[in-house]
């Protein structure tokens, strides 16, 4: 291998193409030493950041993980493609009760998984283990989706794309520990390794003691600064300590396969933080996320890069990365590899709407400096009731001392009970974006300038914020009946099977015997297939979004 600069700027042979390693925490802001908090050590990720490049402005398209997944795995804005509702796939008991159903959002004809795409430019994919797109993935999205799913599955010699989610930052941790087999320190767990045995170590409860009892921690001023809520934070930062524990497992095992310097790593958190006030908002501590990317031989080591990145260039950039080029239906751009973009993003975009069983619209527009919201139900409070968010101890504080009007100016803006049509803040100056400016004639100019960026992006991704859920329910799925894929057409001429489906925009699996016997997962047909007569083959079709076909089987 020649060095990172050929692996990412050349075409390069099928054995030498470079592997690409996502290791993605849940409900993180940069709260970590490499970002400049240094309220604990994160030794893994303050090596990543040494070995490796820094990203100081990358924010999500939501302040919420399935939304924001939907975007990683598109490259496409989840206004723009009807799953910007959090959530669709499962609905908690209250949206249950509104009448919205468990619904999957039907991609656009063409549109892929960007995991697909990959497996089919000969990359072996897997997924560690969260999905949550707002869809189900397609049969042929991923050679392995699972717990156990690791590169070390994949055939020998193959170039991989491999994904690890760290649950244990995520909200819920903030009141119990979430993960149980999922977040073992001894990540990822072994086959053999017993679930019962798993919460035999965890604990009845499988909670995990915090790390330091009496961390000193710094409260955000929207917080009150109580005993219940330097408690969470504290947690947050145990967690994340935790999490750092489980990069080092898997950079452990990097090394030990000798593919550290074949390998680019892309360390991210799926949104901003997961404290009340974050989490949900389009605030910068809602949106805002770290990153740090290690070429190989710590190419760039050290640098800081201050880039306007959304969400939506994630997975151009990933194929760019590997000498693919984006299909012209994504809305971001690759900031990196063969197909980067030579301009930089001037603004970020960003979009709240339903989450669980309160509705709301607010859309945000970013740049450098300024920070805009539009609020389209200015008539509802900003503080909408959420029963998952409130088994939160500092938010059932916040809720507490708002009830006695024991909050200060700055920690009662949350509840206030109307919202101004349009916010403006100054995140260099304001931070916490906590002195709204959108009145003041002195900043007239950029608030305009939002505005018609704001109302462009809208309309150039046609924005589906404005059409009623149910209506794009039942544009998905008529009559709230999930459509089937077409079962798969087989034709045998000159020794080849020949599979088409009639539904557009399907994607076609097949799995011979050898196959079926290595536990591989469903291959991605692209030509006719040599048959041995003898031994049959498995066909399978899947539109994202439809339900999978019937499994044929040709022998």
């Amino acid at each position: 291998m020649m060095g990172c600069q050929k692996e990412l700027d050349e075409p390069i042979e099928s054995k030498d193409k470079i592997n690409v390693l996502w290791l993605v925490a849940e409900d993180l802001g940069p709260y970590i030493p490499p970002f400049g908090d240094s309220t604990i050590k994160t030794p893994h990720l303050s090596r990543l950041a040494a070995e490796g490049v820094r990203y100081n402005n990358v924010f999500s398209v939501s302040g919420v993980c399935s939304p924001s997944r939907a975007a990683l795995a598109t490259g496409m804005y989840p206004s723009s493609i009807g799953a910007h509702h959090m959530r669709t796939l499962y609905q908690q008991p209250a949206a249950k009760k509104m009448g919205i159903i468990n619904y999957e959002v039907v991609l656009p004809i063409g549109v892929k998984m960007v995991s697909e795409i990959l497996r089919e430019n000969g990359y072996y994919t897997s997924n560690n283990a969260k999905e949550d797109y707002q869809f189900f993935p397609s049969q042929m999205a991923w050679d392995e989706s699972s717990n156990y799913a690791h590169w070390r599955n994949r055939p020998n010699g193959k170039p991989f794309y491999s994904m690890f989610s760290f649950i244990v930052t995520h909200e819920s941790g903030l009141w119990y520990h979430f993960g149980k087999i999922n977040d073992l320190d001894t990540f990822p767990p072994s086959r053999t390794t017993s679930r019962r045995k798993i919460n035999r170590q965890l604990g009845k409860k499988g909670r995990i003691p915090l790390i330091d009892e009496d961390l000193p921690v710094v409260i955000p001023p929207y917080l009150p600064n109580t005993e219940k809520v330097v408690n969470d934070v504290r947690r947050m930062y145990s967690n994340i300590s935790r999490m750092d524990e489980h990069v080092g497992n898997i950079l452990i095992q990097l090394e030990e396969d000798g593919l550290l310097e074949n390998t680019i790593i892309v360390w991210f958190t799926d949104h901003g933080g997961p404290l009340p006030r974050q989490k949900r908002l389009l605030y910068d501590a809602g949106l805002q996320v770290p990153m740090i990317v290690r070429y190989p031989n710590k190419f760039r080591s050290g640098e800081i890069d201050d880039r306007l990145i959304s969400f939506v260039d994630f997975a151009p950039t990933l194929l760019s990365m590997t000498a693919i080029k984006p299909p012209e239906y994504m809305q971001g751009i690759a900031f990196e590899g063969k197909f980067k973009v030579p301009a930089e993003r001037k603004f970020i975009h960003a979009g709240a709407d339903r989450f669980d069983e309160t509705y709301d619209m607010i859309r945000a527009v970013r740049d450098k400096r300024f920070k805009y919201l539009k609020n389209f139900q200015p008539q509802k409070p900003y503080y909408l009731p959420l029963a998952y968010r409130e088994n939160m101890a500092s938010m059932q504080e916040l809720l507490r001392l708002n009830s006695i009007d024991s909050l200060n100016d700055k920690q009662a803006l949350w509840f206030r009970k109307t919202k101004p049509n349009e916010e403006l803040f100054d995140t260099s100056a304001d931070p916490h974006e906590l002195n709204n400016l959108a009145e003041d004639p002195q900043f007239s100019k950029i608030l305009s300038e939002l505005r018609k960026e704001c109302e462009k992006w809208m309309h150039n991704t046609k924005d589906m914020g404005h059409i009623p859920e149910q209506e794009i329910i039942n544009t998905f799925w008529p009559d709230k009946i999930q459509p089937l894929t077409a079962n798969p057409v087989l034709n045998v001429q000159n020794g080849k099977l020949q599979v088409t489906c009639q539904t557009e925009g399907a994607s076609i699996g097949y799995k011979r015997s050898q196959d079926l016997k290595d536990g591989l997962g469903w291959q991605i047909y692209k030509s006719p297939i040599y048959v041995d007569q003898e031994a049959p083959i498995l066909v399978i079709a899947h539109r994202i979004g439809f339900a999978p076909s019937d499994t044929i089987k040709w022998n």
